[in-house]
C-alpha cells in the first residue's frame, strides 16, 4: 500500500510541511530528519556527501531511493513521488518536499542561513520553480556540470563508499 500524501501545505517554523496519514515508524524511531534522495544523481550524491560531512550531531538520516533494499524497507512509500522530488520526514511524521528539505537539512547541520533566502515569500516562488526544473532534468544537468548523468556502478556500494 502506498503512502497517501496530503499535499495541503502548512507553515511550521518557517518550513512548508506536509502531513501524511501514516506513521513512518522506522524513520521516526531514529529521531532524525530523514532525507529520501536519489543516490543515482551525481549532483544529489555530492550534496548528500556534504551533508553527511557536517552531520556530526546525527540530526540527519539518509535513505537512497535507489538502494537495492529500499522498496523492501519502505513498501508503503510512493517511489515515483520520491524520485520526482526530494522528500524528507521529521520525527513528528511531517513530510517536507523540494527546497524545504534542503533548507531543513542544512539548518540541522548549522548553515540554514545560507538557504533561508530561498524560503522568503517572494523568492520562494521562483526558487521552487527552479527546483522543479532541476528535479525534472537533474541527470542532464549533472552531465553538463560533472560529465556524468548517473553515479557509476552499484549505487548502494558506490554511494556508501563515496559518502563516508
Amino acid at each position: 500500500m502506498k503512502a497517501n500524501f496530503d499535499y495541503s501545505s502548512q507553515l511550521n517554523q518557517s518550513f512548508t510541511v506536509y502531513k501524511v496519514d501514516m506513521l513512518f515508524e522506522e524513520v521516526i524511531s531514529n529521531m532524525a530528519f530523514t532525507i529520501f534522495y536519489d543516490g543515482n544523481c551525481p549532483l544529489c550524491a555530492k550534496e548528500i556527501k556534504m551533508l553527511k560531512n557536517r552531520n556530526a550531531d546525527g540530526n540527519l538520516a539518509f535513505e537512497d531511493i535507489y538502494a537495492h533494499d529500499f522498496s523492501t524497507k519502505y513498501p508503503e512509500l510512493d517511489w515515483q513521488a520520491l524520485n520526482d522530488k526530494i522528500h524528507g520526514v521529521d520525527e513528528n511524521g511531517n513530510i517536507f518536499i523540494g527546497l524545504d528539505v534542503t533548507h531543513k537539512a542544512w539548518s540541522l547541520v548549522g548553515v540554514g542561513w545560507l538557504y533561508a533566502p530561498l524560503r522568503w515569500p517572494l523568492i520562494k516562488v521562483v526558487a521552487d520553480a527552479g527546483y522543479r526544473f532541476f528535479a525534472r532534468h537533474r541527470h542532464r544537468i549533472s552531465y553538463l556540470l560533472t560529465g556524468k548523468k548517473r553515479v557509476e556502478g552499484d549505487c548502494q556500494t558506490h554511494c556508501e563508499n563515496k559518502l563516508k
